[in-house]
């Protein structure tokens, strides 16, 4: 192992479904190794073909190839591929970064073709439960709510997946069911219904009782969490000691989102807030969110000039290997919490563009405006822009 990444735990299982749920994992364990007084110990090596076949596409192992959390030194971390090939892209390189640290990486095709969820939680199941710390990336995907309920952990942690940890927090303080922001305020579709079961059952698992720890791990401001959750600050120390200081730029970049894909910000407003910031600002590069679409992103190209950069890693580690514009622009999003915690001791400044309700469609959430002006007014260390037409 390397001695960067200390132990997590010989029993410690994560779950990640995305490049920025992998990176805050990796941040988790460097802050765990550095509070913990146990010794490292030497990871077992991994080696062999998976019964499934599957060949993890950034070790070469095969799927159950890994060492078992429980006879490892370290952390185990799973990856349950998504099938989208910008997000694949991002976690292989994430992984490759985890597997430098010394951690062990389990690379699960979970979503390729309606048998492979059955095949990923019969082959997870005696991991699962023997493993007695469960860390997650979202508590609201439906794979790990289910893998939730086969694990006998008894500590829990959860780690950044983006701003929905606020959210995640605030409704388990609430008691209510778990459901993302931008879907609130519909009616549950028939698959929500029938997997109303299994959410509520994980929305017991994951509050904290006399058999069973709690941890959010965040560098969200979290204000309501439920007695006895703990909450641990990130603060991006791992990325600031990997990466960086970044060489600065005279421009200005500017940050995308996928608002327009998830139908909470109209395509035609979104392209024009764009313009307006780059063209105030001297924005010159456009960071694209791994959900935007490549059609708008054509479009973005077309109207606005601005370069569009499909980063391979998390916009944190990009910014801080550099080079990187002296002005962040950004809407609402995690990187508003984030960039400011990643670049300190730089003079990169990170602004934020409030989103206008104008901007919204008609199918938005009615909780999507409050929620996106409460992303931006708790962020700490930013520039706020009150909206496009006051920049």
């Amino acid at each position: 192992m390397s001695p960067r990444a200390g132990s997590a735990g010989p029993h410690t299982l994560a779950f990640v479904e995305s490049p920025v749920q992998l990176l805050n994992v990796l941040e988790w364990a460097h802050a765990h190794a550095h509070s913990a007084t146990a010794p490292s110990a030497v990871a077992e090596p991994v080696s062999g073909a998976g019964s499934s076949g599957v060949t993890d596409p950034v070790s070469g192992a095969g799927s159950s190839g890994i060492a078992d959390p429980v006879s490892g030194a370290g952390l185990t971390l799973v990856v349950l591929s998504p099938n989208d090939p910008m997000t694949r892209g991002q976690l292989r390189r994430m992984a490759e970064l985890a597997r430098d640290e010394g951690h062990q990486v389990r690379w699960e095709e979970a979503r390729g073709g309606t048998t492979a969820p059955f095949h990923t939680i019969g082959g997870l199941a005696p991991l699962l439960r023997r493993a007695r710390r469960i860390v997650m990336g979202d508590p609201f995907s439906r794979y790990v709510q289910l893998l939730l309920t086969i694990t006998r952990a008894r500590d829990l942690v959860v780690v950044d997946d983006g701003t929905a940890t606020m959210e995640f927090v605030a409704q388990l303080a609430r008691g209510e069911r778990l459901v993302r922001w931008h879907r609130r305020g519909g009616r549950p579709g028939a698959r929500d219904v029938i997997f109303a079961p299994v959410s509520a059952s994980a929305r017991r698992r994951l509050t904290p009782s006399n058999r069973r720890t709690v941890e959010v791990f965040s560098s969200m401001p979290i204000d309501s969490a439920p007695d006895g959750v703990r909450v641990t600050a990130n603060d991006f120390s791992w990325t600031r000691a990997r990466f960086g200081p970044p060489r600065i730029t005279k421009s200005a970049d500017l940050v995308g989102t996928s608002l327009v894909e998830t139908g909470v910000v109209d395509p035609d407003r979104y392209l024009e807030a764009v313009r307006a910031l780059a063209k105030t600002h001297g924005a010159t590069r456009y960071f694209a969110h791994r959900r935007e679409s490549t059609d708008k992103l054509h479009r973005l190209a077309a109207e606005t000039g601005l370069e569009i950069v499909r980063p391979d890693l998390p916009l944190e580690l990009i910014a801080r290997r550099g080079p990187i514009g002296r002005t962040i622009l950004s809407f609402p999003s995690t990187v508003v919490h984030t960039l400011p915690l990643a670049l300190v001791g730089t003079d990169v400044r990170v602004a934020v563009c409030d989103i206008d309700p104008s901007w919204l469609t008609e199918n938005a959430s009615p909780r999507a405006q409050g929620f996106l002006s409460g992303v931006t007014g708790t962020a700490r260390d930013v520039h706020r822009l009150s909206s496009v037409a006051a920049v």
